[in-house]
């Protein structure tokens, strides 16, 4: 099944997902909650890295590496898709390994169900 990952883009939204519910790991924080207006076919997920991680070379590196890890994780394991995700990167994914992180994001969707 091949899932369209969209960003969620307006202030409102990522407010209203910040007041839901929370999964915390070693490497992120992920903050999901059902929102009205949004399309249940899509998965609507967006990255954060902050500026404390360091300069923009590292943070948009930071993100890609969890958008190819959604799209895998999209393929081979169920996802509810009625909610909106939240993804927020924390200072130790900066070293981390990708099939590290990987792992743990996976493990965490699991939960969420």
């Amino acid at each position: 099944m091949n899932i369209r990952l969209l960003s969620i883009s307006k202030n409102q939204d990522f407010k209203l997902i910040l007041t839901g519910k929370k999964v915390s790991n070693k490497y992120l924080n992920i903050f999901f909650k059902k929102l009205s207006d949004k399309s249940s076919k899509n998965l609507n997920i967006s990255f954060l890295a902050q500026k404390k991680l360091g300069n923009a070379v590292k943070r948009n590196k930071i993100k890609r590496r969890l958008r190819n890890i959604m799209r895998h994780i999209s393929k081979i394991s169920k996802i509810n898709l009625k909610y909106s995700y939240l993804i927020i990167a924390k200072q130790t994914i900066i070293n981390a390994k990708f099939i590290d992180v990987k792992e743990v994001l996976a493990k965490d969707y699991r939960k969420i169900k």
